[in-house]
């Protein structure tokens, strides 16, 4: 697909479920579980042992058109370039990159480098990003991404850290166009019981609070 279907395909699914140390015995029925509950953009870390292999098992077991697959914690045009041959359609970083940057758009993939402050947003996207992952999203709170969106509203943003069901219609209001979640998203002791349709339920959670925002 192309980058601009791939943009609108994690928009669409409005939360980036983000699996940190994702084992690879269960990573399918995860994935799996989180689709079922609106939760269609899925992103794996670069620390996660043998991610290449797990993302390339990932994306072979889903259809293109339901689920996209990305990376997050990149730190390096190597990192960047090994998981977008594995497969990655999206790659995230928790800073900003410019060797990253610049190998994800030779490669046509979708890159969202991390940034604070208003400098280090637009400097990002003026580098080439396609969405700026705001983070730690708690740390800044939503104030901040509604006065970040005032003067840079052409910037699409990616708030990631401390999202929660309690806050997250709140930074989407504020101009978030994506969430990043983890552990709010993703209950490993659920994981480990075998229990999917836990994770599936709270994407729906999500989802729904997600839709209800963008309505308002």
């Amino acid at each position: 697909m192309s980058k601009s279907a791939d943009l609108q395909r994690i928009e669409e699914s409005g939360v980036v479920a983000v699996l940190r140390g994702a084992d690879a015995d269960t990573i399918i029925e995860v994935a799996e579980a989180l689709k079922n509950g609106g939760v269609t953009a899925i992103e794996l870390t670069a620390d996660t042992p043998g991610v290449t292999d797990m993302l390339k098992d990932v994306t072979g077991s889903f259809d293109s058109n339901e689920t996209i697959f990305g990376v997050g914690t990149v730190l390096d045009a190597e990192t960047a370039r090994a998981v977008t041959l594995a497969g990655a359609e999206f790659v995230v970083s928790p800073s900003f990159h410019e060797d990253v940057v610049d190998l994800c758009n030779r490669y046509g993939t979708v890159v969202a480098p991390g940034a604070m402050t208003p400098t280090e947003v637009i400097t990002a996207y003026e580098a080439g990003a396609d969405v700026v992952k705001v983070f730690p999203a708690s740390t800044l709170g939503p104030g901040h991404i509604s006065s970040i969106k005032g003067p840079l509203g052409q910037v699409p943003l990616m708030t990631t850290g401390g999202v929660s069901l309690a806050n997250v219609g709140e930074f989407i209001n504020a101009g978030a166009s994506t969430v990043g979640v983890g552990g709010s998203l993703i209950d490993y002791d659920a994981i480990d019981r075998g229990d999917f349709e836990a994770i599936t339920e709270t994407a729906q959670q999500f989802s729904d609070a997600v839709e209800a925002a963008r309505s308002e």
